[in-house]
């Protein structure tokens, strides 16, 4: 078996990837065929660091549009704690497989996982453990692309892997435009002038800060996952004008 293209990458997860298509809530079906994926990536040798979101349970801009009386600080800690149960499911779906796994998170509760430590998590994928990394940052207003990018930087991933439903960027949303253009590769700057919503603009500007190139592919397309670490054509590379 040949060596993958990325050695060490970032897998950011939208909560929306633990559900059904227009459901809510976890289907242990649709976790275990993204872990399939994961623990296919895994045995071709590369490091993979997991990055979970929770919208499938629970999205604190929710309850700003309700007035239901909870501070905006709380909702996003509630959406927080959505993350970790989102990692556990994934967790048990990778050990299921035979996959050595460790759940971090960046809010101590250490009967559930362990706390997010920098060094600890490069130990653990230096060692062939998938590491899960729940609990955002651990602080609120910051959404769970921008703690990707965080990671992916700390990590020192080669690269940070955003999946979603659709194939890559386009420029506009290709469920609701079948007119919609798709950009094959595309550079930071553009992303933000053109508000180009495929994560949010302060994980753009972290990346394009710290020239992290950022890959979108569609993770429903089986072997995707695979074919993105190995660097074969998938998807969208967001990257630098000179790469």
């Amino acid at each position: 078996m040949t060596d993958p293209r990325y050695k060490r990458v970032v897998l950011k997860l939208s909560g929306e990837s633990f559900c059904r298509a227009d459901e809510r809530g976890i289907s242990m079906d649709e976790v275990v065929a993204i872990a399939r994926q994961v623990q296919t990536a895994a045995e071709m040798g590369c490091e993979i660091a997991v990055v979970c979101g929770g919208g499938n349970i629970l999205r604190g801009a929710q309850f700003m549009s309700q007035g239901a009386g909870i501070q905006e600080a709380t909702a996003h800690y509630m959406g927080m704690l959505a993350t970790v149960i989102n990692g556990l499911a994934l967790q048990d779906a990778l050990e299921s497989l035979g996959c050595q796994t460790r759940l971090t998170s960046a809010i101590r509760m250490d009967g559930v996982a362990e706390p997010y430590i920098r060094r600890r998590a490069r130990r653990h994928l230096e060692k062939g453990r998938i590491v899960i990394l729940a609990a955002g940052t651990g602080s609120p207003f910051v959404t769970t692309d921008t703690a990707a990018a965080q990671r992916a930087l700390e990590l020192e991933a080669e690269v940070l892997l955003k999946a979603t439903r659709v194939d890559g960027v386009y420029s506009h949303d290709p469920e609701k435009n079948p007119h919609a253009e798709f950009y094959s590769n595309l550079d930071y700057s553009t992303v933000l002038e053109r508000n180009l919503r495929v994560m949010d603009g302060t994980a753009i500007a972290q990346c394009m800060e710290h020239n992290m190139p950022i890959l979108v592919f569609n993770f429903q397309k089986q072997g995707n996952i695979q074919r993105a670490v190995n660097g074969e054509r998938v998807g969208t590379l967001i990257a630098s004008r000179s790469e």
